[in-house]
């Protein structure tokens, strides 16, 4: 088996909103959609600077719910970009919720952390250092030493 690509595909209570949130906080662009008669998008993609992020809204009638349906989300998205500073505060400005401001992390990114208005956490970061996984791994032993 050879994978070529893999999607993260986000399940949502408003497509229409969150189409419109990724553009203004990510600069995301709509590929395109399927809507069924009545409105539901059943799915749509759009574009992150050449990475797809698809979505849908919920199908309850398949177990498909959105985070604030199931009251939380088990994932994290992670944003790779120039500036994670100034892409957090984009993000805010949107309406994302700040869950952890940018820092220098000890694997070699500034990061932080949204929730965007839709229940997914994403984290942002930019690269500040090339670290070896050995003393990446390093590093975070001395996290847990010094707790």
């Amino acid at each position: 088996m050879a994978v070529h690509e893999l999607f993260a595909y986000l399940h949502v209570n408003d497509a229409d909103a969150a189409i419109a949130f990724y553009a203004r906080a990510f600069d995301a662009t709509e590929k395109f959609r399927l809507t069924e008669p009545g409105g539901r998008v059943g799915h749509a993609e759009l574009d992150f600077g050449g990475s797809t992020l698809m979505l849908a809204e919920e199908f309850p009638e398949f177990g498909i719910r959105s985070p604030p349906t199931i009251g939380d989300t088990t994932v994290t998205l992670h944003l790779h970009v120039d500036d994670a500073d100034a892409t957090i505060a984009r993000a805010v400005a949107a309406g994302a919720t700040l869950e952890s401001a940018p820092k220098d992390a000890f694997y070699g990114e500034r990061s932080g952390a949204i929730r965007d208005p839709f229940g997914h956490r994403w984290n942002i970061g930019h690269s500040i250092e090339e670290v070896a996984p050995e003393e990446m791994q390093r590093r975070y032993d001395a996290l847990f030493a010094g707790a």
